[in-house]
């Protein structure tokens, strides 16, 4: 799998993210946005669905095995805050509250888990009650 690739798709789709969460329903450019969005993640799914979703099932063998996996797409934040830039210009990203995908694990009684896909690198990031803790898994 091209990481590099991966990185740059899935940084595409967290850009038109933030541009959409600035707009009303109202703006006029809205609904096209919108639509290139849906088209950006459903192209992503198609390219690296199987590979993440393979990822995803060793993750959810150990942390949460009675959980489904979804879609590669589903574990996108709504809202993703940017970073400085790096020295080759690559800004990283966080998400910060409860984002992600929900999942119920018996080691974490009680709390509210989930897993968020977030670029560069491109990795799943466990969270729980809201705050980023640890890299499930990482591009590289």
């Amino acid at each position: 799998m091209d990481f590099d690739k991966l990185d740059k798709d899935l940084t595409t789709i967290v850009e038109k993210r933030i541009i959409l969460s600035k707009k009303s329903y109202a703006d006029p450019d809205y609904d096209d946005i919108e639509e290139e969005l849906h088209d950006l993640e459903d192209d992503f799914n198609e390219a690296y669905s199987q590979h993440l979703e393979a990822e995803l099932e060793k993750i959810y063998d150990k942390l949460c095995p009675d959980n489904d996996v979804l879609l590669a797409s589903a574990y996108l934040a709504n809202k993703y805050t940017p970073m400085l830039a790096d020295a080759r210009g690559i800004v990283s990203y966080e998400v910060k509250g409860p984002e992600g995908v929900p999942v119920e694990s018996e080691q974490f009684d009680r709390q509210d888990v989930r897993i968020v896909l977030i670029p560069n690198p491109a990795r799943f990031v466990m969270q729980i009650n809201g705050v980023s803790l640890k890299d499930l898994w990482r591009s590289r």
